[in-house]
Formats: C-alpha cells, sequence, structure tokens
C-alpha cells in the first residue's frame, strides 16, 4: 500500500478529549485538517511527490493498540507492552524478520511478536492479527466519502490505491 494512501485514511474515534460525540469515527489525515492552509489533495499530491524524491522513503507502519474482543476487552494489553510491537517494526526495517502479507500489508508472523511474560493466547494472538475484511470494507467507503470532498484535485495514485485495496479485501 502506498505511504501516501496510508497517511490520507488516517481516522480515529473521538473521545472525551475532544469536541464532540465520542466514539465517532473522525478523518483527519495526519491530523492536519485544522492546520492546511490550502486544499488537501494538493497536501497529498505534495506528499506523493516527495517520496519520490527520496532515494530511502522511510517505512511506515499503522498499529491498532486498542482491538477488542467480542466481549468489550482489549487484546493487547496495554500501552507498557507497546514496546514488543515497535521492536518488531525496528527489526522489520532491518531486515531481521520476515511478515505475512495480506490485504492491508505486511503484518507480523504469530511468532514474530515476543509475547513472553504476557497473559496472550494463541486465540488471542491469532485475533489480533487477523483481518476483519467486512470491517476493512467499510471503512474504504468510509475513506472514499471523504476523498470526494476534495474532488479531482485528490491525486489519482490513492484513488487507484483505494480500489486496489477494495479488489484485495473482496478477494
Amino acid at each position: 500500500m502506498i505511504a501516501g494512501m496510508i497517511g490520507a485514511t488516517m481516522a480515529s474515534e473521538t473521545t472525551a478529549a475532544a469536541t464532540g460525540a465520542v466514539g465517532v469515527v473522525r478523518r483527519d489525515p495526519m491530523a492536519m485538517l485544522p492546520f492546511c492552509g490550502y486544499n488537501m489533495g494538493d497536501y497529498f499530491d505534495h506528499w506523493l511527490r516527495m517520496s519520490t524524491r527520496l532515494s530511502q522513503p522511510p517505512q511506515i507502519f499503522r498499529v491498532n493498540w486498542f482491538r477488542m474482543s467480542p466481549e468489550g476487552k482489549y487484546l493487547w494489553p496495554g500501552f507498557g507492552e507497546n514496546l514488543r510491537v515497535l521492536r518488531w517494526v525496528l527489526a522489520r526495517v532491518h531486515g531481521e524478520v520476515g511478515a505475512v502479507e495480506t490485504p492491508i500489508g505486511y503484518l507480523p508472523h504469530p511468532t514474530g511478536l515476543d509475547v513472553t511474560g504476557l497473559d496472550i493466547s494463541p486465540a488471542v494472538l491469532k485475533e489480533l492479527l487477523a483481518i476483519d475484511r467486512q470491517g476493512w470494507l467499510e471503512a474504504v467507503a468510509g475513506q472514499r466519502e471523504f476523498f470526494e470532498k476534495f474532488g479531482d484535485r485528490l491525486p489519482r495514485e490513492i484513488w487507484q490505491e483505494s480500489e486496489a485495496l477494495e479488489r484485495r479485501l473482496q478477494a
């Protein structure tokens, strides 16, 4: 997935710290909507063009620390254990560990994350690394609705990647 697509699709749920309703998905790529002084389609295009100028563009990783079980409990044990995932990211960047290719990108092998000493069963680890295809398809629909706001100024590459993502999720 192109890095620009990841940046352009960043969203979060509102919390009590934000104004408005709690738990609503808020699309605010790279947290720039309130600060960007020009059309966000042009902003995305700027970053896509910038990536072509770099001999070694940064690798982009997306983590959802807040995956929940059907019972409403967090699957990941919490902030104090996030370094375990960051260690995998660093090892991946340095070519020290492999990954599993999925429709949304590369994920750790179940044995790739150090869960030593954690109370995470193999079933919970499997759920943490599972792809919720229906949830992702719903996210793609929401992303497209957001992208439509930028009209023909949204870079073609982002539309193409959105379509490719949908095809991979439906396969």
